[in-house]
C-alpha cells in the first residue's frame, strides 16, 4: 500500500515537472525573435541598461510572472513609394517604386527595432515609406530629368545611400530598392522623345520609298520585256502570214500571167515603133524647148528637193517621237485594259452565279405554289361533286324531306320577307282587336310560303335525270352545302 502510494507521488511529481518545464520553456522559430524582459541581462554587443534578453533559432527558460516574453518577427517587409517631387529644372514629376526591407539579423538591429516597433511592427512600412520619400525629394530636386531617364541606378545608389544611417537607427536594412515609374504630368519626357521619334519615322519612310522606286522600276522593266516580247512575236507572224498570201496569190495567177506574156509581145513591138517616132520627136524638140527647160527645171527641182529634205527630216523627228509616245500609251492602256477584263469577268462570273441560283429558287416555289393549288382545285371540285351527288339521291328517296329541311333553315328569311310588306307603314288601325291582328300574322305568313310550290317544283326538277342541254353546261357552283334558288 505504501509503495503504491510512493509511486502515485512520484508519477504526479514527474508530471508536475513535465508541465513546470512547457509552461517555461519558449522556442524562437527561425523568422522570428524573443524578447525577453523582467530581469537583468547583459547581452555582448548591447550597452548597458538594456534590461532586456534576445534570443533568436533557439530555446530558453523563461520564468512565468517575473518574466514577459514578445516575439518580433523577422520576415520582410515591403513599402509602395508613390512620392511627388520636383526636378533641379523645376519639371514637377511622380516617382513609383518599391522599398524591400527587414529587421537586421544582429543583436543590436533586432534590439533596436524592438524598442520602436515591438507593439508597431504594422506600421513599420509607413515610417520607412516617410523616410525615403524625404530623401527621394531630396535627391531629385539636384537632378534632372535627363539625369533621371538615362541613370535610374544612379537615382537609387543615391536614395540608399541616404536612408542607410536611419534604416540603422531603426534596426532595419533595406534588401532591394527599385525605381518602377516615372510619371511626367507635364509632357516633358514626351516631348524629349519626339525629335528621335522623329528621326525614326523619317529614316522608315525614306526606306519604303526607296524600295516602292525599286519595285516600281523592276515592274516597268518586266512589263516593257512582255511588250517587247509581244510585238516580236506579231512581227514574225505578220510574216509568216505575208509570205502565205503571196503564195496564194500567185497561184491564182499563173493563168492570167501567160495570157499576159503573150499581150506582153504584142506591146512591146507596138512599143518599139512609138519610141522610134517619139525618138525622132525628141530629137526635134530637144534642140527647140528641152535644154532651155531642162535647165530652168533643175533649178526648181534643187530647191525643191532641199526644202523636201528639211521637212523630211523634221516629220521623221516628230514621227518618232509620237511613236514612242504612242508605244507607252498603248503598254499602259494594254496593262489597264487587262485589269479592267479581269474585274469584269470576275464580277460576271459572280453575278451568273447569283443570278441562276435565284431563278431556280424562284421556279422551284413557282412549280411547288402551281401543284399545291391545283391539288386544292381538284379536291374542292370532289367535294363539291360529291355534295351535290348527294343530295341529288336525298331529294330522289324522300322529296318531302327535303323540302322541308330547306323551309326550316330559311325560315327567319321567309318570315323576315313576309313582313317586308309591312315597312312603309307608320300607323295602322286594327278594327277587330286581336283577331285582326291573328288574321294580319297569318297574311304575312302566307305571303312568306307563297314560294312553298316554286320550291318542290324546283327540287323535283333537279331530282330528274339531267338531259343533253343540261349535260352541256355546267353546273351551279353550291353555296355551303344548299341547292341555289333563283327567284323569278
Amino acid at each position: 500500500m505504501a509503495i503504491g502510494v510512493v509511486a502515485g507521488v512520484v508519477l504526479a511529481a514527474i508530471v508536475a515537472l513535465i508541465g513546470l518545464f512547457k509552461l517555461m520553456w519558449r522556442v524562437a522559430e527561425p523568422n522570428e525573435a524573443l524578447v525577453i524582459s523582467g530581469s537583468t541581462h547583459r547581452t555582448e554587443g548591447l550597452g548597458e541598461g538594456m534590461g532586456f534578453r534576445i534570443v533568436t533559432g533557439r530555446g530558453t527558460l523563461v520564468v512565468p510572472g517575473v518574466q514577459a516574453v514578445r516575439k518580433l518577427s523577422l520576415d520582410l517587409n515591403e513599402t509602395q513609394l508613390v512620392v511627388d517631387c520636383v526636378t533641379h529644372q523645376g519639371i514637377p514629376l511622380r516617382v513609383k517604386g518599391v522599398v524591400i526591407f527587414k529587421i537586421g539579423d544582429d543583436l543590436v538591429s533586432i534590439a533596436n527595432a524592438a524598442r520602436r516597433f515591438l507593439d508597431q511592427q504594422k506600421m513599420m512600412p509607413e515610417r520607412v515609406h516617410i523616410v525615403f520619400a524625404g530623401h527621394l525629394r531630396s535627391i531629385v530636386g539636384g537632378l534632372t530629368v535627363e539625369d533621371m531617364i538615362r541613370d535610374r541606378e544612379k537615382l537609387t545608389g543615391q536614395t540608399r545611400a541616404a536612408c542607410g544611417t536611419e534604416m540603422e537607427k531603426l534596426g532595419l536594412i533595406v534588401d532591394s530598392l527599385q525605381i518602377h515609374e516615372i510619371e511626367d504630368p507635364t509632357g516633358y519626357i514626351k516631348n524629349l522623345a519626339m525629335p528621335h521619334a522623329a528621326a525614326v519615322q523619317r529614316d522608315a519612310r525614306i526606306a519604303q520609298a526607296e524600295a516602292n522606286r525599286l519595285a516600281t522600276e523592276a515592274e516597268q522593266t518586266a512589263f516593257a520585256r512582255m511588250a517587247e516580247a509581244t510585238r516580236d512575236s506579231e512581227i514574225l507572224q505578220a510574216g509568216y502570214q505575208a509570205e502565205r498570201d503571196k503564195a496564194a496569190a500567185t497561184a491564182r495567177q499563173a493563168g492570167p500571167l501567160s495570157e499576159a506574156a503573150a499581150r506582153q509581145e504584142v506591146v512591146v513591138q507596138e512599143t518599139k515603133v512609138a519610141e522610134l517616132e517619139a525618138h525622132r520627136r525628141e530629137q526635134q524638140l530637144q534642140a527647140d524647148v528641152r535644154k532651155p527647160a531642162d535647165a530652168k527645171a533643175y533649178e526648181i527641182r534643187t530647191r525643191a528637193e532641199a526644202e523636201r529634205d528639211a521637212r523630211i527630216s523634221s516629220a521623221q523627228a516628230k514621227a518618232r517621237e509620237t511613236e514612242l509616245a504612242a508605244a507607252a500609251e498603248a503598254t499602259r492602256v494594254k496593262t489597264a485594259a487587262t485589269a479592267d477584263a479581269a474585274a469584269t469577268e470576275a464580277r460576271g462570273l459572280a453575278t451568273a452565279t447569283a443570278t441562276r441560283a435565284t431563278g431556280e429558287a424562284e421556279a422551284a416555289a413557282t412549280q411547288a405554289k402551281g401543284l399545291a393549288e391545283a391539288a386544292s382545285a381538284k379536291a374542292k371540285g370532289l367535294a363539291e361533286a360529291e355534295a351535290i351527288k348527294a343530295r341529288a339521291a336525298a331529294l330522289a328517296e324522300n322529296q318531302e324531306a327535303v323540302v322541308a329541311q330547306q323551309l326550316a333553315e330559311n325560315w327567319p328569311a321567309i318570315v323576315e320577307a313576309g313582313a317586308g310588306a309591312f315597312g312603309n307603314v307608320e300607323h295602322m288601325v286594327l278594327l277587330n282587336g286581336a283577331e285582326g291582328m291573328s288574321e294580319m300574322f297569318a297574311k304575312a305568313l302566307s305571303m312568306g310560303g307563297a314560294g312553298l310550290g316554286v320550291a318542290r317544283q324546283l327540287l323535283a326538277s333537279m331530282s330528274q335525270p339531267p338531259t343533253d342541254t343540261a349535260a352541256t353546261t355546267p353546273a351551279a357552283p353550291s353555296l355551303n352545302g344548299r341547292v341555289p334558288i333563283h327567284e323569278e
